[in-house]
């Protein structure tokens, strides 16, 4: 099982709608998800369809110590289930401030939850995707020390690269002193326009940044750059006012075809999408028709794809 903290501390970067996309991806393709959304705004919920003000349980109670994992989740869909969030959550941060272990109290939760779900065939979930608030407090802590990687949405422009070093000692900070298991594993663009110099020269960027951590005892020493980019999309604007995901409001549009193919890159290892001659061909061919694959059938893009962000063969990725 894969936990998975989505983290960006700026908004607007495509964090929520990412969270959402792959987390529906996976769930199509047969793997079990649990989506929480630990952002008081509840976009994570209302972009699923769910009333945040409707009065049922979620992270607030949870983090609060009156209900139990089995009690606050809610089911999504098929293979899908969510622990969603309300208004209520934006108290949490002082509610908590004298609590003992307020960091970890989401990782002590999921940890009884998982282990009394387990079966010997296969564990309650296959990822848990955890949609953390656009801040660095209390709520942000136990996404961080409740996971064990952590994807970073990013847009390719320079003020996005803003405050990304305060995120990453953030994640260094709970790294040594919390929870020695994580690492950010991923980087997501998001929102990318392949016919702007601009994009392409804030990816240089990106890798550099990264490449330069891959000697170093940092947490981001392997992080990958996923070939996969977002381009962007007004259906994936338009599909949270409608509560759906974007292979349900518009299944043949760029942002699920990018969204799909992010999915199969995601759950497929990398020396296998790197393996192959077309770096832009191997994230949707990479996993095999039981493991994630696009939900619709392939089709022609609308518009050209975006250049191949793979490294050379042989480099970090």
């Amino acid at each position: 099982m894969r936990r998975i903290a989505i983290i960006n501390q700026k908004g607007g970067v495509g964090k929520t709608t990412t969270t959402v996309n792959i987390g529906v991806a996976l769930a199509r393709a047969g793997h079990r998800v649990l989506l929480i959304d630990l952002d008081p705004q509840a976009h994570l919920t209302l972009h699923l369809g769910q009333d945040p003000g409707a009065g049922q349980l979620g992270t607030y109670e949870l983090l609060t110590g009156s209900a139990s994992f089995a009690k606050a989740r809610r089911k999504a869909g098929q293979n899908l289930w969510l622990v969603g969030s309300s208004i209520d959550l934006a108290g949490a941060e002082v509610e908590l401030v004298s609590v003992v272990g307020r960091e970890v109290i989401l990782r002590d939760l999921l940890d009884q939850h998982v282990g009394a779900g387990r079966d010997h065939h296969r564990p309650q979930y296959d990822y848990v995707l955890i949609d953390c608030p656009p801040s660095l407090g209390v709520l942000t802590l136990n996404g961080l020390c409740a996971a064990g990687e952590v994807f970073i949405p990013l847009q390719p422009h320079y003020l996005a690269l803003q405050g990304l070093g305060k995120l990453l000692e953030t994640i260094s900070l709970v790294n040594k002193r919390i929870n020695p298991g994580l690492l950010v594993s991923g980087v997501v663009l998001c929102m990318y326009d392949a016919g702007t110099k601009l994009a392409g020269e804030v990816v240089q960027d990106v890798r550099t940044f990264f490449g330069e951590a891959k000697d170093q005892d940092l947490p981001w020493r392997a992080t990958r750059i996923f070939d996969t980019v977002i381009r962007r999309n007004i259906k994936l604007a338009e599909a949270p006012s409608y509560g759906q995901s974007i292979f349900d409001y518009a299944p043949d549009s760029n942002g699920a075809k990018d969204y799909a193919r992010l999915a199969a890159e995601i759950h497929a290892p990398p020396a296998v999408l790197h393996s192959e001659e077309s770096p832009e061909a191997a994230a949707p061919e990479a996993a095999s028709p039981q493991e994630v694959a696009p939900p619709e059938p392939p089709v022609q893009p609308e518009e050209p794809p975006p250049p191949s962000l793979t490294p050379p063969l042989g480099a970090t990725a």
